[in-house]
């Protein structure tokens, strides 16, 4: 069942003309459906965690996902009455870690330990800062710490998907978990860790992108298709060249304490060059703290949001 009225919004659209024409799509947001969801969710997360997705289990997460219906939305095509769901296009959720790693749940041990295992691999200032701070947060039991834990955030979308679907989804989350919390539930979260993706370009990348985008030319990379859409929003190259792979990450990381870019433990199976052109992507993590100085325990996730819908607004 559909969680409120369908958004149509304009998707990119292939054709064999030079100019990519776009298409006006209806989505509709929907709780996960554990009779229609497994497979594509597996497919979605295994899309996130990208090449070290076989460490980490990712059959476990969806099915905690699953279980938890209360928390979490989908966006599908939007269906009439009495039709059935189709594949979801997009997720977001978020697992509480605490709970589940001290209740012994095998895909929450398993992202816990490659989070702090990747955090001290990093060294530095960046990847023990975060590493210290996770394992002190993990601690914490389902009592400690006046109940307060990490929440781990789940969100990915097919690589055509607009990034106009997330603000909603955030604003579903966030009162999703408002209303778990007054019936008495463990969604109440000091921390959000955010797993996600980000790419890697050299200079000589940036020029044959400028060029592929002012000759009206369209990678054959569907990847390197997204990697020219968003380089086109961001103006100035980042001094180490790292762009994340979705926009919204670039708010998300502005509020957090910790912010990690780390190359995966599973090499490219191909080596990359001009004639297997590919992006070199890398998994990065944040840590964003949610207690506001004045002790709201959502203000800074609500702060977020709001600015998600503003930057990213249908109009």
């Amino acid at each position: 069942m559909s969680k409120k009225r369908p958004t149509s919004l304009s998707r990119s659209s292939s054709s064999s003309s030079s100019t990519p024409s776009l298409i006006n799509v209806s989505f509709d947001f929907f709780n996960p459906n554990p009779k229609i969801d497994y497979h594509a969710l597996t497919r979605l997360l295994s899309q996130l965690f990208s090449r070290d997705a076989e460490y980490l289990k990712v059959r476990e997460i969806v099915e905690l996902v699953l279980g938890q219906t209360r928390v979490g939305t989908t966006v599908k095509t939007a269906v009439e009455e009495g039709e059935e769901e189709g594949d979801p296009y997009a997720l977001l959720s978020v697992l509480n870690l605490n709970v589940h790693l001290h209740g012994g749940n095998a895909g929450v041990q398993a992202v816990v330990e490659y989070v702090l295992g990747k955090a001290a691999e990093a060294g530095g200032e960046a990847g023990v800062g975060l590493c210290e701070e996770l394992k002190r947060l993990l601690m914490n039991g389902q009592g400690e710490n006046g109940g307060r834990h990490v929440g781990l955030v789940i969100c990915e979308r097919l690589v055509n998907m607009p990034v106009q679907v997330v603000p909603p989804m955030y604003r579903m989350l966030v009162d999703e978990i408002d209303a778990a919390l007054r019936d008495g539930e463990p969604y109440r979260f000091s921390h959000l860790l955010f797993i996600s993706r980000a790419y890697h370009l050299s200079e000589e990348e940036e020029a044959m992108l400028a060029h592929s985008s002012t000759t009206r030319r369209q990678p054959k990379s569907k990847k390197m298709r997204h990697a020219t859409s968003e380089r086109q929003q961001q103006q100035e190259r980042p001094r180490d060249g790292v762009y994340s792979f979705h926009p919204e990450d670039d708010l998300i990381s502005q509020v957090s304490s910790h912010t990690l870019t780390y190359n995966y433990t599973t090499p490219a199976p191909t080596e990359r060059g001009r004639e297997a052109f590919g992006l070199d992507v890398r998994g990065r993590m944040m840590l964003v703290p949610l207690v506001d100085a004045n002790g709201d325990e959502n203000g800074a996730l609500r702060r977020l949001v709001d600015r998600m819908g503003e930057v990213y607004s249908t109009g």
